[in-house]
């Protein structure tokens, strides 16, 4: 797999993590860049991650988890939109379920939007691909694109006073519906 082909990959299994990314940059109250190399950070880590995960499990079972990796990512992220357009219905303050800039809901949107890179390492694995480069390279890129996408919708969301929590909500079941169709129907 030529370096292009590599980054191009992680442009392609970073956008999930954009819109996530855009989302929490909106909700954040008192931005400063530190909060930008969090979110990037952390859905940087879990998409590296994850792409070294499927790698080492596809070594050995590979058919196992290409057959429900859709299931898990439609799920997690039908949990968290959900989650999200609930919590844009309450009138109370936000806590750690919720908060963008809380680890364990950020830990649980990695986990939701690097699904993707665990079915890709599986992927890898047949190729018998150097996983170091590709894996880092993913992680490189997801944060850079995710570090932005924070920064970006920050911005927009101080200048339109939209529920941004609930459009969030409503990106992330979209994405785990996308994700279950293009395997289900496209992927035999």
């Amino acid at each position: 797999m030529s370096f292009i082909e590599i980054v191009l990959l992680a442009v392609g299994l970073s956008m999930d993590s954009l819109a996530v990314s855009i989302t929490d940059g909106a909700l954040i109250k008192n931005f400063r860049p530190h909060h930008m190399v969090k979110v990037g950070l952390v859905l940087g880590v879990f998409q590296a991650g994850m792409t070294l995960a499927g790698y080492l499990a596809g070594l050995s079972f590979q058919k196992y988890i290409t057959t429900f990796d859709h299931w898990i990512a439609f799920i997690l992220l039908f949990y968290l939109g959900g989650s999200m357009i609930y919590e844009s219905t309450q009138e109370k303050e936000e806590d750690c379920k919720m908060n963008p800039l809380c680890y364990k809901t950020l830990c649980g949107l990695g986990i939701a939007t690097s699904i993707d890179a665990l079915a890709v390492g599986v992927s890898l694995a047949c190729l018998e691909s150097t996983i170091a480069v590709e894996s880092l390279t993913i992680g490189i890129i997801t944060f850079l694109i995710s570090a932005f996408g924070v920064y970006f919708g920050n911005r927009f969301g101080r200048k339109i006073d939209l529920k941004l929590d609930l459009i969030g909500g409503f990106i992330l079941i979209a994405i785990g519906t996308k994700i279950l169709i293009e395997h289900i129907y496209f992927n035999g």
